[in-house]
């Protein structure tokens, strides 16, 4: 997991004739994205200078000059190298470590797998698709989060089957 890089954004669209981008960032606050100079797309590593435009954020990437090149990127997701991030603090996680985990509550029923997460403003909730029904499970730590298991890739929550 050290050298997972770190989902952070995306970019939506093309802004302008010039080669600059629309982004949607992952992070927060949203123009958090705007700090990190060197972005990852594609497995390539790009200087970029990105500004909070309105209420969205916008990017100009080095050697991206014209509308075409930048319609090439439309779609794509931007990572991070790990070590350009702060490290986290104990029962704190990047999202993006924690999709794909299997989930299993405290009875040992397998749920199935975290394909997402969702910010609800008052915590963030973990999408599980499991082969019966797609569940959601508020991600509070201690209280319906008992575990998190990265060695065995493995959530443990506190959540009844029929919840």
């Amino acid at each position: 997991m050290q050298d997972k890089p770190v989902l952070i954004g995306s970019i939506s669209g093309c802004h302008g004739v010039r080669g600059w981008l629309k982004v949607y960032s992952y992070t927060r606050p949203r123009e958090n994205i705007t700090r990190y100079r060197r972005w990852l797309i594609d497995g390539q590593l790009y200087r970029v200078k990105a500004t909070k435009h309105g209420k969205s954020v916008i990017a100009k990437i080095e050697g991206i000059d014209d509308r075409d090149a930048a319609a090439r990127l439309v779609g794509k997701e931007i990572y991070l190298p790990r070590t350009s991030l702060p490290a986290l603090e104990e029962g704190q996680y990047y999202w993006n470590d924690l999709i794909g985990m299997d989930v299993v509550n405290v009875e040992g029923d397998a749920f199935g797998t975290v394909s997402k997460l969702l910010e609800t403003g008052a915590h963030d909730v973990l999408v599980i698709e499991g082969e019966d029904r797609q569940r959601l499970v508020p991600f509070v730590m201690d209280v319906y989060i008992k575990n998190v298991d990265f060695d065995n890739n493995t959530i443990h929550v506190d959540w009844h089957r029929d919840d």
